[in-house]
């Protein structure tokens, strides 16, 4: 795909739903009683990698472009599956799929592609096994082709080394089937999707912030969920990178519309404002415990900023765009405390700062992050996502504001989020 230099963009964008969100509802609603309607689902790769696991276990599950509906078995209704369930490139499917299978009575493998089985998953392995599940690494590198056979599980509280949303969502859904009170204690809070929804399907779950910023959520053993009417907000990770090009473009002004702000999730709302941009929310309302709004941007000059701490986990998709903001704002960004990058769908340090240093950025890694210090004027150049959809995105958007041609390579990678990208990035040209 190439990109070229634009002189404004002007219109409307409606983002699809909340990937995050999507993957939730179907799940939840899969070990639900009764059927769950979803609208404005995501029909991106990674999520309808989600459907197909769970239709492999005797879910059925209608997918018309109108809405998702969801006729869950309850939550010991699964099935043994038929074959290897498929996570294609979804590492939230796989997490979190794991702590749902941990509690069930038969034997399962878990697989995905090249990427996706190169993925940590210790970090759910260690915790899940440690309530009694039977979980292996196949290959016994601690990545999948994962295993999980039939354990029993007990409630445990978890302190958990990192402010990780699939990390305590595979352990609270595991809660569900443990025979006491199940906890997870983070360093921060991450994104809470799990605990909003859970609740609203019926089961126990607390969540509580402690003065120093440690978050504890809570879930208690459930006897049944019950099947919701869920309408999924707009993804912000995928408003983000029509939120920078609004900022980044001269002479643009964009509307987007119902974004989902929840604030576990919103960090780049915050980091936009302290960079000094134009940003204004219209029709603030919340459904489901999910705050939404329309977000109005308009193209004006940014600054460098410092990105750290506590606010990390609530934007660790959105720093590929955060980066590239950076390249183009006045002064120094310093990006730190987010080694997380290092385990995405790439190290998203090393794929940001190769790419940043090729349209002709001033940008120096870190163990942890990174150093921006803005130049403004960037010129386009090939691009390498290596089938990362967040830095395909990301650097589509930097060829908007560089000067020149910008080729995205492999930049059908984009299907895995967000498959009609190009198209409304198009649309407002």
């Amino acid at each position: 795909m190439k990109v070229t230099h634009s002189k404004g963009l002007h219109g409307e964008v409606t983002i699809p739903g909340d990937k995050s969100i999507s993957h939730r509802s179907v799940m939840f609603g899969a070990i639900a009683k009764g059927t769950t309607e979803i609208t404005n689902f995501l029909q991106g790769a990674d999520c309808l990698s989600t459907i197909g696991c769970f239709r492999n276990m005797g879910i059925e599950i209608d997918n018309t472009p109108e809405r998702i509906l969801v006729h869950g078995n309850g939550l010991h209704g699964l099935k043994a599956p038929s074959s290897v369930l498929d996570m294609g490139n979804s590492g939230t499917t796989t997490r979190l799929i794991s702590g749902i299978l941990a509690g069930q009575s038969f034997t399962s493998v878990l697989s995905g592609d090249e990427s996706l089985n190169s993925r940590p998953m210790a970090r759910i392995m260690e915790p899940l096994n440690s309530m009694g599940a039977h979980i292996t690494s196949i290959k016994g590198n601690n990545c999948a082709p994962l295993q999980i056979d039939p354990g029993t599980l007990r409630g445990i509280h978890y302190h958990s080394k990192v402010a990780s949303a699939q990390v305590k969502s595979a352990i609270l859904l595991a809660g569900l089937y443990a025979d006491g009170r199940t906890s997870v204690t983070e360093p921060v809070l991450s994104r809470n999707h799990t605990e909003l929804m859970l609740k609203g399907f019926g089961a126990r779950v607390s969540a509580v912030t402690e003065s120093d910023g440690r978050a504890t959520a809570s879930i208690l053993p459930c006897d049944e969920l019950y099947g919701q009417k869920i309408v999924v907000p707009g993804d912000i990770s995928s408003a983000a990178y029509f939120i920078a090009a609004g900022l980044l473009v001269p002479g643009s002004e964009i509307l987007i519309k119902n974004v989902g702000i929840n604030p576990t999730r919103a960090g780049i709302l915050k980091v936009c404002e302290d960079m000094g941009a134009d940003i204004t929310y219209l029709n603030e309302t919340s459904a489901g415990g999910e705050p939404t709004a329309d977000i109005l941007v308009k193209h004006g000059p940014l600054k460098g900023v410092t990105v750290e701490g506590a606010i990390i986990p609530t934007l660790i998709d959105e720093i590929p765009m955060i980066a590239v903001m950076a390249a183009f704002a006045e002064g120094t960004t310093v990006i730190k405390d987010a080694a997380e990058l290092k385990v995405k769908e790439t190290n998203r340090i090393d794929t940001v700062t190769e790419n940043l240093k090729a349209i002709g950025a001033d940008i120096t890694p870190t163990d942890d992050g990174m150093i921006i210090k803005g130049t403004g004027m960037l010129k386009g150049a090939h691009i390498n996502s290596y089938l990362d959809h967040r830095i395909a995105m990301a650097f589509a958007v930097a060829g908007l504001a560089a000067e020149g041609e910008t080729e995205i390579g492999d930049s059908q990678c984009v299907d895995v989020s967000y498959p009609a990208f190009f198209e409304t990035l198009e649309s407002l040209k």
